[in-house]
């Protein structure tokens, strides 16, 4: 079955993924969803020193949003920095360093944040793809530790603050490969057989997609989303995945073409005006599961994601 869901997912991939299916959809955009005034608001952006997070970072602070940028790297960080303040002339973007695989970290940032600032937006974008099983100086696999328990501990770290503002909205930053996994919760750190860094980024996909529809059931407050940003041209891409973007570069679309979702869902009315828990792309919800994939799990498997993530979460809570 996984051979039938990576041959369709490609050929969809071709056609919707591409520079080329950015192109087409954007015929159907409404450009008055994002001219909004975003003055006082206040926008949490993790993995905000290139590709997507940046670009993300300066559409919002163009807008005059207030933007924290969410970085491992200060010196990247800060070079990110100058550039979109010099670009959007809004000096309100603040930088903080954090390594979103420690979960140390994540929660202590977490918490003299929500001390000293308000948040109106989280956007979880800082991904991981690492091609080799590693582990993290606390133990756990580097993969699952960024895209999964990482983005799961600030989250829920937020949403306390995010509560007390108006119009409260997580936007999390998934991948269409997501739809070539069932969600495994038997081997969370991928311990059994071989490794396979690109199914493990995957599988990290899919399970944010989860933990983005149990999030929406459990706080109706806040309108969460998770999104496909289509294959762009990142360097992130270009890093750990030389021989795709080798082969697909001139069809890649640019970081705002991918970018343009996680705007949309973050700062336009019309997102909020779609269910809470959906998953995005190009602007419009889409299904989480490929026709005749066999990819969709139960309730209980659900749960035991949560559950477990919770559990894990907990042991390294300051």
């Amino acid at each position: 079955m996984s051979l039938y869901r990576n041959a369709v997912w490609f050929l969809k991939g071709l056609q919707e993924y591409t520079k080329s299916g950015y192109e087409a959809a954007a015929k159907h955009f409404a450009s008055s969803d994002l001219e909004v005034n975003l003055s006082g608001r206040s926008f949490v952006i993790t993995g905000a020193n290139s590709g997507i997070g940046k670009s993300t970072a300066k559409e919002i602070a163009r807008r005059g949003g207030t933007v924290h940028l969410v970085c491992r790297n200060k010196g990247r960080a800060e070079e990110a920095r100058k550039d979109i303040v010099e670009q959007s002339e809004n000096e309100n973007v603040h930088v903080h360093v954090v390594d979103m695989s420690s979960p140390r970290q994540v929660w202590e940032f977490a918490s003299a944040f929500s001390q000293s600032h308000s948040v109106h937006v989280l956007i979880n974008n800082a991904g991981c793809m690492v091609n080799q099983r590693e582990l993290t100086d606390e133990g756990l696999e580097k993969n699952f530790a960024t895209n999964t328990l990482g983005t799961f501990i600030l989250t829920t770290a937020l949403i306390p603050a995010l509560k007390k503002s108006q119009d409260p909205r997580v936007v999390t930053v998934s991948s269409g490969g997501m739809l070539v996994q069932k969600l495994d919760v038997e081997d969370l750190q991928f311990e059994k057989g071989s490794f396979d860094g690109t199914m493990a980024y995957a599988q990290n996909k899919r399970q944010q997609v989860v933990m983005t529809e149990q999030w929406a059931a459990q706080h109706k407050e806040i309108h969460f989303s998770s999104m496909h940003p289509g294959w762009a041209d990142t360097p992130a891409v270009q890093a750990s995945m030389p021989e795709f973007h080798a082969k697909m570069k001139n069809k890649l679309r640019t970081e705002a073409q991918g970018a343009d979702t996680v705007v949309w869902l973050a700062v336009s009315d019309a997102a909020v005006r779609q269910p809470s828990g959906l998953f995005f792309q190009d602007r419009k919800a889409v299904s989480t599961h490929l026709p005749l994939a066999s990819s969709r799990s139960s309730p209980a498997e659900e749960a035991k994601l949560m559950s477990t993530l919770e559990q894990l979460a907990e042991k390294f809570k300051p």
